[in-house]
This record gives C-alpha cells, structure tokens and sequence, in this order.
C-alpha cells in the first residue's frame, strides 16, 4: 500500500586462466597428441576440482547482498561487540538508548541497504528485537554480531558464540517521525542528506527544489547518505522517501542547514502525522569546505566473543559441514 503526502517540517535550531604447456617438438601422430592433451585437461580439471579448498557450489553461485527483508527465517550464529556508544557505519547520532543493535556482514549490509530497519534474533534463551547500525567486515552471510546487551537477551554471554535464527521485521513501530540530516559541507551544489527513524530499509530518496519541478534520484552511500554529487540546489527542499515494501510519503520545507537534525511531522507509514516531535538537535559545527567521501569507520573485531568461545570449548568457525547450508536451498 502507497501513502504519499506532504507537510512542512518544524525545526529547533537550539539543538544541537592457467596457460596450457606448448605443444612438444618431438614428432607424434596428430591423433595420439590430441588424445592425450584431452585426457590431461580432463584429469588436470577433475584434480582441481577436488582439491578446491572452497566447495563448488560456493564459486558458482555467489550470494547476492541484500538486506533481509520478508517474512522468510534465515538460520545463522551470533557473537557480540561493544560499539562504545557511537553510531556505527550507517552513521546515526549514537547507539540507541536501549543499547539493542546488531552489526551485519558485507552481504548482508549491502553496501547501507540495510541500515535502519530491525531484526528478531532467536537463541538458546529467548528472542530480541534489534536496529541494524553497523556493519561487521569480518562477519560471512549469516553471521550476526550483536551488541552485549542484545546478546544477552538470548545466551550466556560466557558462551561467546550460539545458533540463532532471524527474521526481518516488517512495519516495526516507529520511534518517531522521519528526521533529515545534511551533512556537513553540504552547499547547493553538493547535497547529502541521512533519513531517520524509517522503520523498514529504504528503497529510494528524490530530492527537488522546492514543491515543484524535476525529482533527482539520490545514490545511496555505504556510510548511509543520500548523494546528490551535483546539489540540488539551495534549498528549502521537499524529499520524497520510498521503502522496500512500496511505502512512500514526502516532506517538503528540509532547508540547507549542514549539521542540523530537522525533524518532520510525517511518519513513514502508520497513524500518519504527530501533534508534535522532539525538538531539532544540533550535531557538530558545519564545514566550511566540501568533505571528502565519508570512511567506512572502524569496528572493534569480536575478540572478547572469541576469547570466550575459546574457553567454554565453542569452536569461533562453524564445522566444514554448516558451511554447506549455503550450497543448498
């Protein structure tokens, strides 16, 4: 279901290939040098392919990134980390104030596709809902890193290392309406903006001047903004926000305030619009200078996980055998 509207927003500005050998030179019948130059090919390839460290499968049908999404149950293992209180690499303010947020690997993150919607992660103890705000670089295709309080939740943290099951959340309540954040070093001819509190992964952000003329498509960035490398223009703007299951509304009054959180009256899908919202926070001064493309910022590895998967006796590596899950299916 599609639900498009179109407010103004309110704003507190208070707040802060191997070579094959050369043929001999030694005179052999064409027919002989033929049959035995196909034999060796075929043994040289049925050699390679059982002394591949990786299995077959796994070469020819790569994983696609992409964010979970859907109704469906992926199965998996989860450690944990300490984020020390920052944002991670989809670049929110901080970690949530429920401290309960995962961390997802390249595959999974999907180059920021992912940032901003939650999981239900189930383990030995129970389940937990968690924000996707991180990713975990080290991490394969179903591996989850948790924060320790998430972690928690669900096992021993002594363990270190446990079977999880996990499934997107569709349409999770929403914290609040959706915030827009330009980045700093933002002008009208280069345009960056972070969409928060969506609720689902995003699908698209459009971006116009004012309440009129041409939608321009925003590229999304690993670090989880919205790029218009050539500006959008001087602003106010409206910005119309799509997520993956067909949701779509429009703000319009987002000005060109670098560093400033302007928070809407516009929800991503739900009741609709809010009597009123927080008041507008201030992040750190603008800069005066275009910035470079944002780093991928860097995580803490999950050593303490590891460390204490050593000592209880769990293997940190799943067993050759549950490798084999992603040649199935």
């Amino acid at each position: 279901m599609t639900d498009e509207s179109a407010v103004d927003i309110a704003i507190d500005l208070d707040h802060a290939p191997e070579e094959r050998p050369a043929s001999s030179s030694r005179s052999v019948p064409w027919l002989v040098a033929t049959g035995v130059t196909v034999l060796a090919a075929a043994l040289g390839l049925t050699l390679t392919l059982r002394s591949g460290s990786a299995p077959a499968c796994a070469a020819a049908r790569p994983l696609a990134a992409a964010p979970p999404t859907g109704n469906a149950t992926h199965s998996g293992k989860a450690t944990f980390y300490d984020s020390k209180g920052t944002g991670g690499n989809c670049s929110n303010p901080a970690a949530p104030a429920n401290r309960l947020y995962v961390a997802l690997g390249p595959t999974e993150y999907s180059a920021g596709a992912a940032c901003g919607g939650f999981l239900d992660v189930t383990g030995p103890k129970g389940t937990v809902r968690v924000l996707i705000m991180d990713q975990c670089p080290e991490c394969a295709p179903g591996h989850l890193d948790l924060s320790r309080e998430a972690f928690a939740r669900i096992a021993d943290p002594v363990q270190g290392l446990v079977p999880v099951t996990y499934r997107a959340v569709v349409n999770p309540p929403l914290p609040g309406p959706l915030t827009f954040r330009i980045k700093e070093g933002a002008s009208q001819w280069w345009f960056a903006v972070r969409v928060g509190n969506h609720g689902n992964p995003l699908r698209s952000v459009e971006v116009r001047q004012g309440d009129r003329g041409a939608w321009q498509s925003a590229a999304r960035q690993d670090y989880n903004y919205w790029l218009i490398a050539s500006g959008a223009g001087p602003g106010p703007f409206s910005i119309r926000v799509s997520d993956v299951y067909g949701n779509r509304v429009t703000v319009g009054g987002v000005r060109l305030l670098p560093g400033q959180v302007q928070n809407s009256v516009v929800r991503m899908y739900g009741p609709g619009t809010v009597a009123a919202t927080p008041r507008a926070t201030a992040s750190a001064r603008p800069s005066t200078s275009r910035p470079p493309v944002t780093p991928t910022p860097a995580r803490r590895p999950v050593e303490v996980a590891k460390a204490s998967a050593s000592a209880t006796g769990t293997p940190t590596t799943p067993p050759a055998a549950a490798n084999a899950r992603w040649c199935t299916g």
